[in-house]
């Protein structure tokens, strides 16, 4: 029996709400390895916010690439799907059509929205916007009852 999520249920799966962990190489250090929120839609790719000036957006800027790992924890169902691949875009990140959205994802409307006003409005974060190359799954709920 495969473990193995097919290709409706590892996107189904990547646009739920998971906190993911994004990895990034770094040029002679081990790779940077984070929780970060994410967004995906099939046909558009992952996208993440970051600080341009922060660990994460630095490397992001220099390797081009990265990886993200979503899981779900909760045993015997446990499951997960991983992504990787290159940056096809990279933006300066919009207070309305970017991060209030993400915000609003992760926290709802009214906390996301409490979350943006305590931003400053001189915000230089970038989107960066990854193109899947490789997918990884497993779901161990296709065991049955254990």
């Amino acid at each position: 029996m495969s473990l193995t999520m097919n290709r409706e249920e590892r996107e189904a799966f990547l646009m739920g709400l998971h906190v993911g962990v994004i990895s990034i190489e770094q040029e002679g250090a081990p790779p940077l390895s984070v929780p970060i929120w994410y967004d995906y839609r099939p046909g558009v790719g992952v996208w993440i916010i970051t600080g341009e000036e922060s660990a994460k957006g630095r490397a992001l800027l220099a390797a081009g690439r990265f990886t993200l790992v979503a899981q779900e924890e909760a045993p015997p169902a446990y499951k997960y799907v991983s992504v990787e691949g290159p940056v096809s875009e990279t933006r300066a990140a919009d207070r309305e059509s970017d991060t209030r959205p993400m915000a609003h994802r992760y926290f709802g409307k009214e906390l996301g929205d409490a979350y943006i006003a305590g931003q400053s409005e001189g915000d230089s974060s970038l989107v960066f916007v990854m193109q899947p190359e490789r997918w990884r799954t497993v779901d161990y709920a296709r065991l049955g009852s254990l």
